[in-house]
């Protein structure tokens, strides 16, 4: 059971970019999904999901920036981000909801430049 997550870059303030979260020995549209960010120096913290019903949720900061999607034929998540800011910068991973500790995989590093 795997979670890929690619798509990173260094991309410079009010650019974008598209995250790619490949999975293989877990059907994602059996399970709630959502992407993580790890900021230099602290927590991993929850920026956005996508539940049954295909209902989504998303941290304060990012709302109207971000879009959680699934391709379920496809077995993959997505992020898209636009207007990215300098706070954005972060290893961001893919896991469930709730993560399951074995499902980080390396993340994707976002550096988003001023």
């Amino acid at each position: 059971v795997q979670l890929q997550a690619s798509g990173g870059g260094l991309v410079q303030a009010g650019g974008s970019l598209r995250l790619s979260c490949a999975a293989s020995g877990i059907i994602l549209s059996d399970n709630s999904m959502a992407w993580y960010r790890q900021a230099p120096g602290k927590h991993r913290d929850y920026i956005a999901g996508i539940i049954t019903g295909e209902r989504t949720s998303y941290l304060d900061s990012v709302k109207g920036r971000f879009t959680i999607s699934r391709d379920n034929a496809a077995n993959t998540l997505y992020l898209q981000m636009y207007n990215l800011k300098p706070e954005d910068t972060g290893v961001y991973y893919c896991n469930t909801i709730p993560f399951r500790r074995d499902l980080w995989g390396q993340g994707t590093q976002v550096t988003v430049s001023s």
